[in-house]
């Protein structure tokens, strides 16, 4: 069988992801959450030229991580009778609003990040008008990080749908 094959195979009939999997990978992603909250509350004042930077990571990280924590709770995944309980109806619901909110922020915080580009970093030349160098590069970072784990998503996707269209489409013989 040759790999394209098997990539559409895999993607038919995804394999299942054991539980120290999954905790892992929760772990890590709750470790950028928990630095932006540090880096925003030790640089919360640091930043005059921009003062919603700081506040964006802390706000940002929080919901993030709270999103995170939240996804781990019994009452997110679907019974196995097949029906939906109240309580993951409510942690759906939940979970959609936080995540609209975060979408929302994470505009917000492009338009603060952004306009001030390229920040100030020089403390002494006006008290006003500078950004502390390891906030703002923080912030940008995390940000642009973002965009090109997106790129990177939809390209992926992108050549999902070409190699799925392209020749004929076979079925997976585990036999063979």
């Amino acid at each position: 069988m040759d790999g394209r094959t098997d990539l559409l195979h895999n993607m038919q009939n995804p394999p299942q992801v054991s539980t120290p999997v999954l905790v892992c990978s929760k772990l890590i992603m709750c470790a950028l959450p928990i630095a932006q909250i540090a880096v925003g509350a030790v640089y919360l004042r640091d930043c005059p030229q921009q003062h919603y930077i700081p506040i964006y990571l802390v706000v940002l990280g929080a919901f993030a991580l709270l999103l995170g924590v939240l996804s781990c709770l019994p009452c997110t995944r679907e019974p196995q009778d097949g029906g939906q309980s109240a309580l993951s109806t409510l942690s759906s619901v939940w979970n959609s609003l936080v995540s609209f909110f975060l979408f929302c922020w994470f505009i917000a915080g492009n338009v603060w990040i952004y306009s001030i580009y390229p920040a100030n970093f020089n403390q002494m030349s006006s008290n006003t008008t500078y950004c502390n160098k390891t906030l703002y590069l923080f912030a940008f970072w995390t940000t642009t990080m973002v965009y090109m784990l997106l790129a990177l998503c939809c390209c992926a996707l992108i050549c999902m749908c070409l190699c799925s269209k392209a020749g004929p489409h076979r079925q997976y013989n585990s036999d063979a």
